[in-house]
């Protein structure tokens, strides 16, 4: 069993995977998260990356399936998922500006009858955002349908002042761990 498949409609995602070189398909998952109930970041972000894992397994189960999700938790100790809107993206910028943001991506792996799972942590110190810099950010629409409304690849990078952890876990698939979580499997390179 070497076929690979990412269980994420994330062009993001999709891309950190193919810069490892691996032969992947992706077949984004149907999980409406909101039914997550874990309240916890941390284990939030692995339940909801295992079961995007099992979701897609359920119809691939001769494949190596790899689900993620990633999650924000501003300065206050608040969770930032997707936003709804532009004003709450706003509402989540100015939580961030100034402050240290946790980033949490977790991994899960799944095989025939084996799972690995498990979470990376980034710590992300946003600059102190002027309602100018929250403005133009806005007008990127770069924050859509991402965790606490921003994107660190791109010109996102430009509302970091410093990050300590994984750079490719803040972008939504931690390079590193996933390497990791195959090596358990004894999968992959």
């Amino acid at each position: 069993m070497s076929r690979f498949i990412l269980a994420s409609a994330s062009p993001q995602r999709k891309q950190l995977l193919a810069s490892l070189g691996l032969d992947f398909d992706t077949i984004p998952s149907e999980v409406d998260e909101a039914l997550c109930q874990e309240d916890n970041p941390e284990k939030r972000a692995v339940t909801l990356a295992r079961l995007k894992a099992e979701d897609v397994s359920k119809q691939n189960s001769d494949s190596w399936v790899i689900g993620s999700d990633t999650l924000v938790v501003s300065p206050q100790g608040h969770l930032l998922e997707k936003p709804q809107d532009e004003s709450h993206a706003r509402e989540m910028l100015e939580h961030m500006s100034g402050g240290v943001s946790l980033v949490h991506s977790g991994v899960c792996l799944i095989g025939q009858d084996t799972s690995h799972e498990g979470i990376s942590t980034s710590h992300v110190r946003f600059r102190s955002l002027s309602k100018g810099d929250i403005d133009w950010w806005i007008s990127t629409g770069l924050w859509e349908g991402r965790s606490g409304s921003f994107q660190i690849e791109g010109p996102g990078q430009t509302l970091v002042e410093e990050l300590k952890g994984d750079w490719s876990g803040v972008v939504g698939l931690p390079l590193y761990l996933l390497g990791d979580l195959m090596r358990k499997a004894g999968v992959g390179k």
